[in-house]
């Protein structure tokens, strides 16, 4: 830290000194121009390589265009208004990009005479050049997918720091359903899918808890769930969950990877800002209609898609609406072990055409074995509403008051499916029962395929309703005092709750069948000696209830100042308070009707009935609500059925302030532009995490309230630096320290009881951890080519330390501290467990390459200059330790995919549009595994969409798109070294049509 902190102070002493040698070539801001008269298109692609300043347009308002040149000394604005004079356009900088939109009075053209007069006339033209708050995203959103990609070119461009934007239409035109799926377009970016859908992101090999999402300018907060325990089930984490929020809400995404002192502490991966819609976007009245249809090849029907947008601006004031609605049904199936784990079979239990020297593996209990072999399905029926609404007051340029509201709903209906070998007489650990086994095929250390008999197999059925609800209200401000000084304020709110009310779930069970599996083909093959569609075969064995809830919110300040010391220097000063809070809890019961020793509840046949959705073998499940009449059981539960160590709760209260430095050298210096900051953020954070944890009295176990209170500092220096070596060449460079804050589990105190026949798990938390605490250095260069496209290559590097890591053991239940009554029937203490714990490692790395290309085909005769490519690809390498039963081990790091790439192939002309696309990511772990397997993951995954549009007149558009249309499926391993097989699931190929209009 000292070392930076060093760098950063000695860069603003230098700054310092730099800034009066360069006022008075700086005080007029100017440079000489020599653009001669001609095609307005060419003029201004000169005019980009002179000032390295895109200027985007409707192909339609330049066509034809004719331009009387420009020449003298002039600033950059001023030649631009001189470079339009007699065209009827006029720019509007808006985004932080220029665009040109058609004046309602055409500009008298001022004589060209001596040099002192061209730039008065100039600067007095210069007035048209209006800027929009920087939020804005103008018309460039119905201009094509060209404009959209060159209005985020501009964007990346004229950052400091590193960063990459989607821009208006670059959203609304891929074939996206939410953000998630639009955000792994961008270099170094790679989302984790669920049921069809884009839900988390990993930023540069860091996972969902290292990125910081920011809405509207503050930082937000909003969890999920998943159908699949193999997948985290409810979602309490740091990590936002993208899949809340349909991409037609947003007109722009930034994803800034670079750290600078203005920014909030916290997400050392970097932060993704989302901007809603505004009214000052649009010139005047603008309404937005789309109506599509979804479908997907493994569901039946057709579902809405909806989006509506209504803005209005009148003088100094702007209102906007805007609403998108879809629903969204998908069919998820395949093959899920519940886990594998080393096995011993008893002398019983292996029958006798199994040869001596297998007989010894299975009696030694060095083999690992799959459990549960479970053909699953899940189901799911899912609404998105979200609005949005934004108040705008304007009055002038040097003050403006922006209000923003969104609302976002997202509700889920669950029908979830599985047969397992799971009863009481089950292969999910130990096998002592009546299992026999008859054949077996070893590989390496590992049972990958086998038969039995006397094996108790089980059914499930699983409804599940929840939802989230997701708030925000913020109120941005802006105020220009006087000539030199700004001030802005921020204000805002948001709550977002998660809430699962409805999770019941039925297990029907036959006894003493004949069973074989084989794990050796792609899709694991499970083999039964019965019928599976008789009910008279099945009965009831457990029901299961569930109920669960999460709430965040965020409360938020901001007061900020902006001076300018010269006319190259800025001094920023700022303050922050943010106080965060979350809770939650689950409340659980299990009602069992059967024993090991005991036979399970008969029913009526009218409530069995065999699965009604795609499956990969059909078999009988029960009828949830017949059933739960029947049995009379309770559903509504109360704190009485608190799971242990569920009920935490976290608030965190953070004062932070900040100082920096801008400098910008918007002239020649040796031919180089020279742009930068430096300055240094100090924070300081209360943590309070209350809970309950395990206590042990006289021999008796009970779960004890707890609060533990902590607090955490420290100053955070950085620097940015970018030097324009050419009009089209940029070298980027920047030094950070940065923290992120530990998960919200990791930070409970309390600890989390999975109970299961094979043993299960206990997760404990640790409110004393230590925050991540990351050095960061990047440097890169970028090569614009006009505006046809660029090509960027980086090199990033940060060392974490602190790092949290895990630490693993198999333990007899007994050591957990948690009491037996919370154990299934014919459990003790004696009964193996996975304990697992956070700690502060010894640290961790991470380095990588990023490389980009985009570039129009405008070299190619006609028709084909309307293609186009946008790729990228990233390498990444980083690894930290865990501990597995007192043995240290390296590991990658959780959700670091050593390669991604993605690629875009369009087609571009003003009435017609197609493009392909595709997403690949190497391999990844997301756990540290269990069952002394080292690391749970999912293997590479590579998925296309396309879209096709076409627009026989202007505002109207057609289109057509395909997601994850190579079907491709979805699999999770256990162990890096073995690559064992724990789920091979599809999802299906998703379609939508319809039709977009604005007038």
């Amino acid at each position: 830290m000292t070392r930076f902190h060093g760098t950063s102070a000695l860069a603003l002493v230098a700054f310092a000194l730099v800034a009066p040698t360069m006022a008075d070539a700086q005080s007029t801001g100017a440079r000489m121009f020599t653009i001669p008269a001609g095609d307005l298109a060419q003029a201004l692609s000169v005019y980009s390589s002179v000032t390295g300043m895109q200027v985007i347009a409707a192909p339609a308002l330049i066509r034809g265009q004719r331009t009387k040149g420009v020449s003298g000394r002039l600033t950059t604005s001023a030649a631009l208004v001189m470079l339009l004079r007699g065209t009827g356009l006029r720019p509007v900088e808006s985004n932080g990009v220029t665009i040109l939109r058609r004046d309602q009075a055409v500009p008298t053209p001022s004589p060209v005479g001596t040099r002192a007069p061209v730039v008065a006339a100039a600067a007095t033209q210069a007035t048209t050049l209006t800027r929009e708050t920087p939020e804005a995203t103008p018309d460039i959103v119905v201009n094509g997918y060209r404009s959209s990609l060159l209005a985020a070119q501009d964007l990346k461009r004229r950052a400091v720091g590193t960063e990459d934007n989607i821009v208006a239409s670059d959203i609304a035109a891929f074939p996206d359903m939410n953000l998630a799926e639009a955000l792994q377009r961008v270099p170094g970016v790679a989302i984790t899918r669920d049921t069809g859908e884009g839900r988390q992101i990993a930023l540069r090999g860091l996972g969902p808890d290292f990125t910081r999402t920011q809405l509207n300018g503050m930082e937000v907060l909003g969890n999920t769930a998943s159908g699949m325990d193999n997948r985290g089930n409810v979602s309490r984490s740091r990590g936002f969950d993208f899949s809340l929020f349909a991409s037609e809400l947003f007109n722009r995404v930034s994803v800034q990877k670079s750290y600078a002192a203005n920014q909030d502490e916290g997400g050392i991966a970097g932060t993704v800002q989302l901007f809603t819609a505004k009214p000052f976007d649009y010139d005047g009245q603008k309404i937005v209609l789309s109506v599509k249809g979804q479908t997907n090849d493994q569901t039946s029907g057709v579902t809405p898609r909806l989006v509506g947008l209504f803005s209005q601006r009148q003088g100094d004031f702007g209102a906007l609406v805007s609403v998108a609605y879809s629903k969204v049904r998908n069919n998820e199936y395949g093959y899920r072990n519940w886990n594998w784990g080393k096995v011993t079979y008893g002398a019983n239990n292996i029958g006798p055409e199994i040869d001596a020297p297998t007989r010894a593996l299975l009696r030694g209990g060095t083999i690992f074995a799959p459990q549960a072999q479970s053909p699953s399905t899940w189901y799911t029926d899912r609404e998105r509403i979200g609005v949005t609404s934004a108040l705008q007051y304007h009055p002038g340029d040097n003050f403006k008051i922006d209000v923003d509201l969104l609302y976002g709903h997202l509700a889920d209906k669950r029908d979830d499916w599985a047969i397992a070998a799971g009863g009481y007489n089950a292969l999910t650990g130990n096998v002592s029962g009546t299992q026999v086994i008859r054949s077996a095929t070893i590989q390496g250390n590992s049972l990958v395929a086998a038969s039995y008999t006397g094996i108790d197999q089980r059914t499930e059925h699983h409804r599940v309703e929840n939802q989230t609800d997701f708030y925000q209200a913020v109120a941005n401000v802006s105020w220009d005092v006087g000539d030199r000084l700004k001030l802005t304020a921020l204000g805002g709110y948001q709550k977002s709750n998660f809430v699962q009310p409805t999770f019941d779930k039925i297990f029907l069970q036959a006894r003493n069948t004949a069973f074989s599996f084989d794990m050796q083909p792609t899709i694991p093959v499970n083999t039964y000696g019965f019928d599976l569609t008789n009910p008279a075969n099945w009965n009831v064995q457990r029901l299961v209830t569930q109920e669960n809830m999460i709430k965040s919110d965020y409360l938020n300040g901001q007061l900020q100042a902006v001076y300018d010391l010269t006319p190259i220097l800025k001094l920023e000063v700022g303050g922050e308070y943010k106080r965060f809070t979350n809770s939650g809890y689950q409340y659980l019961t299990n009602i069992f009707y059967g024993t090991a020793a005991t036979s399970d509840r008969a029913i009526p046949d009218a409530l069995k009935y065999v699965i009604n959705r795609d499956s990969l073998l059909p078999y009988i499940g029960g009828d949830i609500a017949g059933i739960y009449a029947l049995l009379g059981n309770n559903r509504d539960l109360t704190a009485a059925n608190l799971t242990a160590g569920s009920d935490f709760r976290i608030r965190e209260k953070t004062w932070a302030g900040f100082t920096q430095l801008d400098l910008d050298l918007d002239t020649d210096i040796g031919s180089m532009r020279l742009r930068g900051n430096a300055g240094v953020r100090y924070y300081h954070t209360d943590l309070v995490s209350s809970g309950s944890l395990a206590t042990a009295t006289n021999g008796v176990t009970t779960l004890q309230p707890v609060t533990v209170g902590t607090s955490n500092d420290d100053w955070l220096p950085a620097l940015n630096v970018a030097l324009d070596i050419t009009p089209k060449l940029i070298a980027r460079a920047s030094a950070s320290r940065n923290v992120n804050r530990p998960g919200l589990p990791q930070l409970a105190a309390a600890g989390t009881l999975t109970v299961a026949p094979f043993g299960g798990s206990v997760s404990v938390g640790n409110p004393n951890l230590q925050p991540f605490r990351s050095t960061s250095a990047e440097a890169g260069l970028e090569y614009y080519m006009d505006r046809n496209g660029f090509a960027s290559v980086g090199f990033f590097w940060k060392d974490l330390n602190s790092f949290i890591t895990s630490e693993t053991s198999q333990v007899p239940y007994s050591a957990t501290g948690f009491p037996v009554s919370l154990l299934l029937p014919g459990q003790d203490g004696t009964t193996p467990y996975n304990y697992t714990r956070p700690i502060n490692g010894d640290g961790a790395s991470i380095k990588g390459i990023e490389a980009a290309f985009q570039h129009d085909f405008t070299f190619l005769p006609a028709p084909f200059d309307g293609f186009g490519i946008v790729a990228n690809g990233t390498w990444i390498d980083g690894d930290q330790t865990a501990v597995y039963n007192g043995v240290v081990k390296s590991i990658p790091l959780y959700n670091l995919s050593k390669w991604a790439a993605n690629a875009t192939l369009y087609y571009e002309t003003e009435r017609f549009g197609a493009r392909v696309s595709t997403a690949y990511r190497s391999r990844y772990l997301t756990g540290a595994g269990g069952n002394a397997n080292v690391g749970d993951g999912i293997r590479p995954t590579n998925n296309v969409d396309f879209q096709v549009r076409y627009s026989p007149v202007k505002n109207l558009r057609f289109v057509v798109e395909g997601i994850n249309v190579t079907d491709r499926p979805i699999e999770q391993f256990t162990d890096l070294s073995t690559d064992r097989t724990l789920v091979y699931t599809r999802s299906g190929r998703i379609f939508t049509f319809g039709v977009t209009t604005s007038f």
